[in-house]
């Protein structure tokens, strides 16, 4: 088996997902960039270990170990973004740059001068 083939479709999967990261606003398909590029990793990982003729398929070993964290990056990484949308009505990236509520992100002096005044 030649190593180019998939050596160069994974690069073309992680190039691809690494534009989506970049130029995507929307955060689930940031997330599925994510999920791109680890795939493009399992890619490498298989193809060096059959191209390497490991008696041990460590490659295959670290794929899964891959897999099984991406399945738990993505449930939790989904997760946060529908209790966002939920809570702000967006899941867009751009609109999310602080967790603090529009108005109510003050500084700790701010507040103290707030609370003296009301009091």
């Amino acid at each position: 088996m030649h190593l180019v083939y998939p050596a160069v479709l994974a690069a073309l999967l992680f190039c691809t997902g690494l534009y989506g990261v970049l130029a995507r606003r929307n955060a689930i398909l940031v997330l599925m960039s994510v999920e791109l590029m680890l795939n493009a990793v399992n890619l490498n990982l298989v193809a060096f270990d059959v191209w390497l003729r490991d008696e041990l398929h460590a490659g295959q070993a670290l794929t899964l170990f891959t897999i099984a964290i991406a399945a738990a990056e993505i449930g939790i990484g989904l997760a946060i973004v529908l209790l966002v949308y939920r809570n702000r009505g967006t899941a867009d990236i751009d609109r999310l740059r602080d967790l603090a509520e529009s108005g109510q992100h003050t500084e700790p002096a701010d507040r103290e001068r707030q609370a003296e005044a009301t009091a």
